[in-house]
């Protein structure tokens, strides 16, 4: 195998990524089926179409005068991105050492952990009364950190495995990230030229991104075959990070937040927004930047794990709803924390004439 770049398997062929060494991941091409060539041009190209109907979706939700506006009070922000970048990357690696995951497995839930919000934690936010503003601006600065931030933490947790910081491509995931900034950035553009597309964008997107969930699925289900997937994807150690990834990104969102004394819309958002990967992307590249015949079925536990993220955020916003409905009592909500300034105007009631 020539240390070359090959179409055929992702970004680097596996000598250039592991040094053709698969021992790295206890694994060889027989442990992790792989996919026939045909399927595997088949969802590496719908993979990277996706994500850049996904970013441009994404860049359409963003806009320039309310980005300024929490730049200028950045508390917010600023407790948002250490609770993305600080909570979810070490949940990640504490599961992938409690479970004790094999490398690969290993590798795979670190780049979920480390993955920037997506826009799905937007309709989430709103689902709970959230603060949108405060939502947007932190995905975008999420996706625009990532660039940094994603590489860098990968480097320093995979030194938490023996012989796993050398076999990480460090240079195919940064071009993959890179790749994600002209898409989104096209979004911004869309919405600060043309914002009345931004919303049909947005939706055909969101709905899109699902239906191509379903399509990969169904096309590796047919290459692998569901025994398998199963017990690639569904063993009881990567279903329990899954399921507690989500958990506990939301749990220490809020928490956070509320050490910090922000009002009850921005905890809920930066809740949101720490449970919430962006999940195409952390799909992607999977899929692209690692060889087939390394990363067999694995690409797919993104798909697991948003099931989770979706699930339990589900459950939150029903309990929060009966909260709303049934306990609220209606006060006055002492805003702790307003990082954009609002014109409050004092309506008054027509005064009767006397005739």
């Amino acid at each position: 195998m020539e240390h070359t770049t090959d179409s055929n398997t992702g970004l680097f062929t596996e000598r250039h990524l592991f040094g053709n060494d698969s021992s790295l991941f206890n694994i060889s091409p027989g442990h992790l089926p792989s996919l026939s060539p045909i399927i595997e041009k088949s969802i590496n190209v719908t993979s990277i179409v996706i994500l850049f109907i996904t970013m441009v979706s994404l860049g359409c939700t963003m806009e320039v005068s309310k980005i300024k506006a929490h730049i200028l009070k950045p508390k917010g922000v600023a407790i948002a991105v250490v609770a993305q970048f600080g909570i979810m990357p070490l949940t990640a690696f504490l599961l992938a050492k409690v479970l004790q995951l094999r490398p690969l497995e290993a590798v795979a839930v670190l780049i979920c952990g480390c993955c920037p919000g997506g826009n799905l934690s937007n309709l989430l936010a709103l689902a709970l009364k959230g603060d949108m503003n405060l939502s947007i601006v932190m995905t975008t600065c999420s996706t625009t950190l990532a660039l940094v931030m994603m590489p860098l933490l990968l480097f320093l947790y995979c030194q938490g495995f023996s012989d796993l910081g050398s076999a990480v491509p460090y240079v195919g995931i940064t071009v993959a990230l890179v790749m994600t900034l002209v898409p989104c950035g096209v979004g911004v553009l869309i919405n600060y030229y043309r914002p009345q597309y931004s919303k049909t964008i947005t939706k055909v997107g969101l709905s899109i991104l699902l239906m191509a969930t379903i399509v990969i699925g169904v096309l590796a289900g047919v290459s692998l075959g569901g025994t398998s997937i199963v017990k690639t994807i569904f063993s009881p150690p990567l279903m329990a990070t899954a399921a507690l990834m989500p958990l506990i990104g939301y749990t220490f969102g809020y928490a956070l937040s509320y050490l910090f004394r922000l009002n009850g819309p921005s905890r809920r958002t930066i809740a949101m927004e720490t449970g919430c990967q962006n999940i195409q992307l952390c799909s992607t590249i999977l899929k692209v930047a690692f060889p087939p015949d390394v990363i067999g079925a694995l690409y797919l536990f993104p798909g697991v794990y948003i099931m989770f993220q979706v699930g339990e955020a589900l459950l939150l916003i029903v309990l929060f709803w009966v909260h709303q409905r049934f306990f609220h009592t209606p006060k006055t909500d002492k805003r702790m924390y307003n990082p954009v300034d609002k014109q409050q105007e004092e309506v008054k009631e027509p005064q009767e004439v006397a005739v």
